[in-house]
């Protein structure tokens, strides 16, 4: 789901222009993009038909992902990786606000003349609607997890038609990938980009029926995250917070289809082709912000003295959660992962998970596997044929220590790494 920042905000977004309807595709986000007035360049845009990441990581960011280097064989290119929190914190942030500060710093400094950004609909504060801020207190009316996904790309032809030629885009992956694949036909001078990670999305009814099966007060919830701690916490309108341990959620209760394929089937967790990244995954109640080329590093500058950086923490063992993942997932192909845990030891592991499990950056490692054979486990079950065309090379690395390597059938033709292989 979006990584982003809190539930509401006081503060009102612009409103959205009326917008084209979706052209129906398989395998699709709504991106926005096949709402535009050429929707057929989604077969050449779409992450999901047949992406190229080494040649757009190369455009992007002068070079593609090197496995031998670091932690780019998970996380894709970087110069550096640092655990952040802006100081003072923002009021109503879900972290501490840093998304949001760095579009106003944006359009502050210059550097962009409108950011296309998500906001809340005005009827629910859950559902994400595409809008373009021009003004920097604008921005803070995008504040919040929005459950869905927004289709943010239509937006481009309305910043065309507005004579905007320097934008700044504050994206999730199927979102950033077409901008990306794009990007030198769509008539800016500049695009820079924010990059959040999302993974198991799904829509905003769906969320509904998740909070009510959480509380009895779903109504009442502002706020709403999954924590590196393994506990999703609540806020309330009331001020009153509650958290749930990530073994005692209510998986079973949910249909089968609460996450779409798309977002089992997603390959780029960490937004790679954005200028920065920011999320939370290794940041360890922080946020962890991805550095990937000059423009993001730039970015951060932009911040100033208002940004405190620290180094990440890097503690645990991936492996017995990844392989304890990939058993629930070939299980449940097709549905949602199952646990076959007892209820009596439910405590003790939700108690042990977050002091001997996986954190920080070996957290975040642990999620890019699991996205990986996610990704090829559920393609092999509903879609097999589209292997060869959907699944990267990296992907095919993250995913064979634990014994899924890909047949000659679905091994993709002509994509190379950076080490030759």
């Amino acid at each position: 789901m979006p990584d982003t920042a809190p539930a509401t905000a006081p503060e009102t977004a612009p409103e959205t222009p009326p917008l084209a309807p979706p052209v129906a595709r398989d395998l699709c986000t709504d991106c926005g993009l096949s709402r535009t007035a050429e929707p057929r360049r989604c077969g050449r845009a779409c992450q999901f038909m047949a992406p190229d990441y080494p040649a757009l990581e190369a455009r992007v960011h002068g070079r593609a992902r090197d496995p031998g280097r670091g932690d780019e064989r998970f996380f894709g290119p970087y110069r550096a990786m640092h655990r952040a929190r802006l100081e003072p914190p923002r009021p109503g942030a879900q972290w501490s606000g840093l998304t949001t500060r760095l579009g106003q710093r944006l359009l502050e400094s210059g550097r962009v003349e409108a950011v296309l950004a998500t906001a809340p609909d005005p009827a629910d504060p859950w559902r994400p609607r595409p809008v373009l801020i021009t003004e920097p207190a604008q921005l803070a009316g995008c504040r919040g997890m929005r459950m869905g996904v927004a289709p943010l790309l239509a937006l481009l032809e309305t910043a065309r038609q507005r004579g905007i030629r320097r934008l700044g885009v504050i994206g999730i992956p199927c979102q950033i990938y077409p901008l990306r694949a794009l990007e030198a036909e769509l008539g800016f001078d500049e695009i820079t980009v924010i990059g959040i990670p999302c993974s198991d999305n799904t829509s905003t009814e769906n969320f509904h029926h998740f909070l009510g099966l959480l509380t009895d007060a779903p109504e009442r919830v502002t706020y709403l995250e999954f924590m590196p701690d393994y506990h999703v916490e609540l806020r309330f309108s009331d001020r009153a917070t509650r958290r749930i341990p990530f073994l005692k959620l209510p998986l079973s209760k949910l249909p089968a289809d609460f996450f779409p394929l798309t977002c089992k089937t997603c390959v780029d967790y960490v937004n790679v082709l954005a200028d920065l990244t920011v999320g939370y995954m290794a940041g360890q109640g922080e946020q962890w912000l991805i550095v990937r080329n000059e423009k993001g590093a730039g970015l951060l500058e932009l911040l100033g003295d208002e940004v405190v950086l620290s180094e990440l923490g890097d503690a645990g063992k991936r492996t017995g959660s990844v392989k304890g993942f990939l058993a629930n997932t070939e299980r449940a192909a097709g549905g949602l992962p199952t646990r076959a845990m007892p209820d009596w030891a439910r405590p003790i592991v939700a108690w042990l998970m977050p002091r001997t499990g996986p954190r920080g950056l070996e957290l975040a490692r642990a999620r890019l596997e699991m996205k990986a054979l996610e990704t090829i486990v559920h393609l092999r079950h509903a879609h097999p044929k589209r292997l060869q065309r959907m699944v990267p090379e990296h992907v095919w690395r993250l995913a064979e220590p634990y014994g899924l390597t890909p047949t000659p059938d679905e091994r993709g033709g002509g994509e190379r790494l950076s080490d030759g292989t």
